[in-house]
């Protein structure tokens, strides 16, 4: 199959996908610095609608908005570590009913840049190890020009956008996204970084405690434990024998006479690899090339010129390895796991990037279908997850090297068994050399490569620049947007050459475990995170029989050819059209003169007592993909903890019996989920349309089929205890955590379910699942590259696999809020669940209801609105200003459409009450910051709002994952989004002063507040332990009423519930 692309005109064009509508230029300014330009033609039919004009501005008119996600969390996760992320917090909420709406970052089409800049961890002196994570901090803390420390992040939330950076090993990178009609003036604050930024002494003191508070979120995390332990046993020649992550220790200039001097080391580190001719910036916009290039030119030519040689980290001939090759590290892990992690050290190969031989070595070692290592060693009892392959970071690809690594999560036999483990990875490695190069395989990676290039969906715009600007340093210039997809030369020479590198005499082993003994003889403790570990020789007896297996197992060939990859890519909408209407009718024209914003929502076309089918076929996009959402509800699956727990096991199983032929699918982007939300399963089922009906049919018939095995049970019930007893292990997940158990009316408990678990058996889960589809209602959304005729099949392919009896809606289980009294206080304490933790969180709830019927979008709409106005002030006072911690949000919470606002603190520096007294201090000064806001400052938060509220989805799945929403709720409100952007039409400031004084403002004698305090050890220790925190005074305001509770069963006593939310269409 050739790819579909838009091929270059002349010297350096950029290659771009046929389907790709945007325009791009490459240009390299006077000073060296190299520019990529992206004109988004329907951003710009946006920019010429002169209702959206009303709100520009000069470029006479900013620190990091840190994202919410753990970024450095799960690179090599697996499965089972799933369970950890769903289920302590985010599953409950996204599952069952508690959503964040986010206010910043959602499904707005912005403008955006990105800079990368040619320098990173590598080059930190050994005397100030860090010091280019902290350079990134400090260049947000104002310029000659705008020497307000928070004027870059005001000016970008003010117009509904955001930012962030991150340090590699070789360069930095910064990024922001911003309303399209503010692009100018943001980039003006964004150059000056580069240009002239401040680097004040007076806040050096304070970056350095953010980079160490940092570096607190990760201390208790396995990966950042395991990377460290890398670096710090890395040969001291080697570029990766660093601390990157800096802390107040290696930043902290030396404690008496003599030390570093830390800010001549920074402006060192600055003045030598800031400059022009070592960075790349990419701007994506909806003004004109040239008119970008102008903006671009005036503001960037500043930026300092050429200088010096960059820097080299590629090893002179002899260098030694960065490991010591043949040697067996045992680490202690933070969660109940056993990951055996095995690395090889291969050339840099950034110059074969046509050809990916890596790519290559590790879609075979990594694969999961029929003959894999994976398929033996599950077959065997000995591991239940496999990855491999070189990743994206800095220590996995860089021009001093690539590390392929192995990662394999054994079960307790396995761990016993973990030198056969072995002995099998090198037998299907010897299986590889013998059957040789395949070029099919080549070629279906190919195919799969430029298909997906082809009919790429578009990202978010700061995801786009963040990708060309990395692009650039990387790639070919034409080869910008194509080279992570182009598969054009089949060599294999170089993936012979991969395939000789994996061998014991260049391989690391390092075994993560609970399995542990840190008082044993011999353990060490790496310096940085003090990670105990042992460090030993593997037997040279077995280094021997790996390098030659004796023979490979019978087991152990080349996969099959994937029969999922798509053929057909018809659009059905030329050929099958859905006639005018069907979908039904569209939104009103948008918002205050705006023409974005239309729905045309899905629409019936099935009903019965037992299904609802929803489809709309996609005239948008004109991509030849679909998605299939499936709710299906069973009264028995929540009905008590057993029956739960049971529901899990039976979700997992059918994962693992259905794994080799949902990997396959996957491989050729067709994606899967199964998972359990209390009473109601969610299949997930969406990519390329040709194949979609084939794979949702076997996944039913999966499910009609199903058995339970012995020895599966046995596997997937060992890694369901890990899977509870991993759950609540970060502590802004156990505060979301614990905030939905006291408020929740149906809650099993992480220990009941474990206490469950022990009692089940596979004959208890073999008579359960029949009750489990005796009776059910499904509800079904098919939404993009289908007729109706092809929708309609999935009537047919449910029906057979759920044969019962339909359940009707007064049988439909319930999930109901509890309803906190006005003018009271609960006071939820608790120890983090890891000895080790040493980070505290306060989370402050303050419930609002349900909203009300006749008003529903005006409230919702309301409290989205103080997110907008609230979540930078608030970031900026508790993290920038009095830095108390890393991690600094609020926002709403609806849970089961329950309204509420959250404001959340983590910190390893200070205990939960002194949190919890400044953010109620910030309410004071923000209330006040938001009585004396101008009318015009209020007005743009309102219109950047409503802006973000009326966007086009960019992609397929972004629309369907609106529309599930709706379903899923259920709300069936399709138009949401501009119901709530008409109502922000009218609101007041004085409104929402109105609304913050009744259900937040401590003067407020109706306020109802849950407050959940998470200590970390060494706070509650501090206090005398968890014991004397929970009786010790705490301070109320007013007449506000303080109640302790210690449990979900105590708070409910005397409480009512909210009813349950009529439907609102």
């Amino acid at each position: 199959m050739a790819v579909n692309v838009v091929s270059p005109s002349s010297a350096g064009d950029i290659i771009k996908s046929a389907e790709d509508k945007k325009l791009y230029r490459r240009l390299v300014l006077d000073n060296g610095l190299t520019v990529v330009l992206i004109h988004d033609p329907e951003m710009a039919e946006k920019l010429a609608d002169p209702a959206a004009d009303r709100n520009g501005e000069s470029v006479e008119e900013s620190e990091e908005a840190d994202s919410d996600e753990d970024e450095d969390d799960n690179e090599w996760e697996s499965d089972e570590d799933e369970m950890d992320d769903d289920e302590s917090g985010s599953d409950e909420e996204a599952g069952e009913g508690d959503k964040k709406k986010e206010g910043h970052g959602g499904a707005s089409k912005k403008a955006a840049a990105a800079m990368c800049v040619g320098v990173g961890s590598f080059s930190d002196p050994m005397e100030a190890q860090g010091l280019a994570h902290f350079l990134e901090h400090m260049l947000f803390m104002g310029s000659q020009k705008f020497p307000d420390e928070n004027e870059y992040d005001s000016y970008l939330s003010k117009h509904g956008g955001g930012s962030n950076a991150f340090t590699e090993a070789e360069y930095t990178c910064f990024h922001f996204d911003v309303n399209r009609r503010f692009l100018q003036g943001a980039l003006d604050r964004f150059a000056q970084f580069f240009i002239n930024p401040l680097a004040k002494v007076e806040a050096m003191d304070r970056e350095v405690q953010s980079v160490d508070s940092e570096f607190n979120q990760v201390l208790q995390d396995d990966n950042a434990r395991l990377q460290q332990l890398h670096c710090s046993t890395a040969d001291v020649s080697h570029p990766f024998h660093k601390f990157m992550w800096g802390n107040k220790k290696s930043l902290s200039g030396g404690e008496g006479t003599g030390g570093p001097d830390m800010r001549s080391l920074l402006m060192k580190l600055y003045l030598e690899h800031y400059r022009a001719d070592r960075m790349h910036l990419a701007v994506l916009g909806g003004d004109s090339l040239d008119t970008l290039e102008e903006w671009v030119t005036k503001l960037f030519s500043p930026i300092r010129g050429q200088g010096g040689p960059r820097p080299s980290f590629l090893p002179p001939p002899g260098a030694p390895p960065a490991y010591q090759p043949g040697l067996l590290y045992k680490v202690e892990s933070v969660r109940d796991q056993n990951l055996l992690s095995l690395t090889w050290q291969l050339p840099c190969l950034d110059a074969h990037y046509q050809a990916k031989p890596a790519d290559y070595v590790s879609h075979l070692i990594g694969h999961e279908g029929a003959g894999s290592l994976l398929s033996l060693l599950k077959a065997k009892g000995w591991a239940t997850g496999l990855s491999a392959g070189v990743g994206d970071g800095g220590l996995d690809r860089s021009t001093a090297c690539y590390m392929f690594e192995a990662h394999i999560w054994l079960s307790v036999l396995g761990l016993e068994k973990v030198y056969d483990v072995i002995g099998l990875l090198y037998q299907y490695v010897a299986m590889l050399r013998r059957e040789g190069p395949q070029e099919w395989v080549f070629r279906e990676l190919q195919a799969i490569a430029e298909m997906d290039f082809r009919f790429a969906e578009e990202r978010e715009a700061e995801d786009c620049v963040v990708s060309v600007a990395h692009n650039m340093s990387l790639y070919q210039p034409e080869h910008t947007l194509y080279g992570d997809y182009i598969y054009r030369d089949w060599d294999p020479r170089l993936v012979t050459d991969v395939l000789d590198r994996l061998t014991p005499s260049n391989m690391r082993v390092d075994i993560v475990t609970q399995h542990f003994d840190a008082s044993a003889p011999g353990v060490l403790k790496e310096p940085w995170f003090e990670v105990p570990y042992t460090v030993e020789p593997l037997p040279n007896d077995l280094l021997q029989t790996w390098s030659q297996p004796p023979g490979v197992d019978s087991a152990l060939k080349m996969p099959p050819r994937n029969e999922y990859i798509p053929l057909d890519f018809s659009l059905r909408a030329e050929k099958e059209p859905e006639k005018a209407g069907a979908n039904g009718a569209a939104a009103a024209n948008g918002v205050g003169g705006r023409k974005e914003g239309k729905v045309e929502p899905p629409v019936v076309i099935h009903e019965d007592e037992s299904l609802k089918l929803w489809f709309k076929q996609d005239t948008q996009f004109k991509t030849p993909r679909a998605n299939m959402y499936f709710s299906i509800t069973s009264p028995v699956a929540h009905s008590s903890v057993d029956n739960c727990v049971m529901t899990e096991l039976f979700v997992k199983l059918v994962e693992d019996a259905l794994n080799e032929t949902l990997y396959l699918a996957n491989v050729a982007k067709l994606d899967s989920s199964i998972a359990i939300h209390a009473d109601k399963f969610e299949l997930r089922v969406g990519g390329f349309s040709d194949k979609l009906l084939k794979l949702v049919s076997r996944l039913f018939t999966e499910l009609r089929r199903f058995e339970v095995r012995p020895d599966r049970f046995l596997v997937m019930r060992e890694a369901s205890e890990r899977g509870y007893r991993n759950v609540n292990m970060k502590p802004l997940k156990h505060s979301a955590y614990l905030r939905l158990a006291l408020l929740k009316e149906r809650h099993w408990p992480f220990e009941d379910r474990l206490a469950a678990l022990g009692r089940i058996t596979a004959e208890d889960v073999r008579k359960f699942v029949p009750s489990l589809f005796e009776k059910t209602f499904v509800e079904v959304l098919a939404h993009g590259n289908l007729t109706r005729s092809e929708a309609l099949q999935l009537v047919g392919i449910v029906k057979e696999a759920f044969p019962g009896s339909p359940l009707s809606p007064e049988e439909r289980p319930v999930e109901r809020i509890l309803r906190l009294p006005e003018g009271v206080q609960y006071l939820h304490e608790v120890e983090t669940k890891n000895d080790a933790e040493e980070n505290s969180v306060v989370e402050m709830y303050y419930q609002v209801g349900l909203p009300r019927k006749q008003s529903y979008a005006a409230d919702y709409a309301l409290v989205d609105l103080l997110e907008q106005l609230a979540y930078e002030p608030f970031y900026d006072q508790l993290r920038t200003k009095e830095q108390l911690g890393y991690r600094v949000d609020c926002g709403v919470r609806a849970t089961h459409r329950v309204l509420g606002f959250c404001f959340r603190v983590q910190s390893a520096d200070y205990a939960p009450d002194h949190l919890h007294k400044r953010g109620e201090a910030f309410l004071t000064t923000f209330r006040k910051q938001l009585a004396d806001m101008p009318a015009d400052e209020f007005d743009e938060h309102r219109e950047s709002l409503i802006d973000e509220k009326l966007q086009k989805d960019h992609a397929l799945r972004e629309e369907s994952d609106r529309f599930w929403e709706q379903i899923w709720e259920p709300r069936y409100m399709f138009d949401a989004r501009q119901q709530e952007a008409a109502a922000l039409q009218t609101v007041t400031k004085e409104q929402v002063l109105e609304w913050f004084d009744e259900h937040i403002a401590q003067t407020s004698g109706r306020r109802k507040r849950l407050s959940i305090h998470v200590w970390g050890r060494k706070a509650a220790e501090k206090q005398g332990g968890i014991a004397a925190v929970q009786s010790k005074q705490v301070e109320v305001a007013g007449d506000e009423k303080l109640v302790r509770t210690l449990d979900g069963s105590e708070l409910r006593t005397g409480l009512e519930f909210f009813p349950v939310p009529e439907l609102t269409a």
